[in-house]
C-alpha cells in the first residue's frame, strides 16, 4: 500500500467501527509498525482539521475514533431526535474529580475524601460510562478500584489524562510536599482545592456542550 492507501484504510476501519479502535490493533491490521501508524494518524488528523469537515478523528489515550465535529452537535441532535445530556450534579463532579486525579481509587477512599456515602453517585457515573471498574485492590476484602473511561476523555475533550487541569497548590504546604500535592490529602479534604478542581471540570464540560 501507498501512504495514502494506508490512510484510506484507517478511515474505513474507524468509520466502520464507530467505537474507539486501539492504535496497536490498527497497526497490526495494516501490518505496519506502531510508529508508522502514529505518523499516518497525525497526517490524517491534520488533513481533517484543515479540510473543516463535519467529521474528524480524535485520540483517546492509545485509541482513535471518528466523531462528528462538536459545533454541529445541535444539527446532529435535531436530525437524530437526541436529547441534550443532563448536566452532572455537584456531587457527581466531585466524585469524578476524586477518581480522575488519583485513579485507581476505591469507593471507601472516595467517601473518606467527601465525608458522605457515594454509592449512588458511583453507580450513576458508571452507568453514564464516565468511570469503570479497574480491578481490585490486593487488601482484605479486595475492594473494587475505579478509574475514568475513554468516554470521560471524549466528554471533556481530552486526548489523555495528562491534559487535565493542574491542581492548585495551597500556600501552607512546604516545597517538598508541594511536588506531591493531591486533592485527596487529609488536610485538603472538602477544601478550596477540591472546589477549584471541580470548577475546572465543570467549565470544560460546559465548553464541550456548546
Amino acid at each position: 500500500m501507498t501512504e495514502k492507501e494506508y490512510r484510506s484504510a484507517i478511515e474505513a476501519i474507524l468509520f466502520s467501527a464507530g467505537d474507539p479502535v486501539d492504535g496497536e490493533r490498527l497497526a497490526e491490521t495494516l501490518e505496519i509498525p506502531l510508529s508508522a501508524l502514529e505518523e499516518q494518524m497525525r497526517i490524517l488528523m491534520d488533513e481533517y482539521e484543515k479540510a473543516e469537515r463535519g467529521v474528524t478523528i480524535i485520540r483517546l489515550n492509545a485509541s482513535y475514533q471518528m466523531v462528528s465535529v462538536k459545533r454541529y452537535a445541535p444539527s446532529v441532535r435535531k436530525a437524530m431526535d437526541l436529547r441534550r445530556n443532563i448536566p452532572l450534579s455537584q456531587a457527581a463532579m466531585e466524585v469524578l474529580a476524586v477518581v480522575a486525579y488519583n485513579q485507581p481509587v476505591t469507593k471507601s477512599f472516595i467517601e473518606q475524601v467527601r465525608g458522605v456515602d457515594c454509592s449512588g453517585v458511583i453507580g450513576s457515573l458508571t452507568t453514564k460510562d464516565l468511570i469503570e471498574e479497574k480491578g481490585r485492590l490486593e487488601l482484605p476484602g479486595r475492594p473494587l478500584l475505579y478509574g475514568t473511561t475513554e468516554n470521560f476523555l471524549r466528554c471533556f475533550s481530552l486526548s489523555s489524562l495528562d491534559e487535565l487541569p493542574s491542581i492548585p497548590k495551597t500556600e501552607d504546604r512546604d516545597e517538598e510536599r508541594a511536588d506531591q500535592l493531591s486533592i485527596f490529602d487529609e488536610e485538603n479534604k472538602n477544601d478550596e482545592t477540591v472546589t477549584a478542581t471541580v470548577e475546572e471540570l465543570v467549565d470544560m464540560a460546559a465548553a464541550e456542550d456548546e
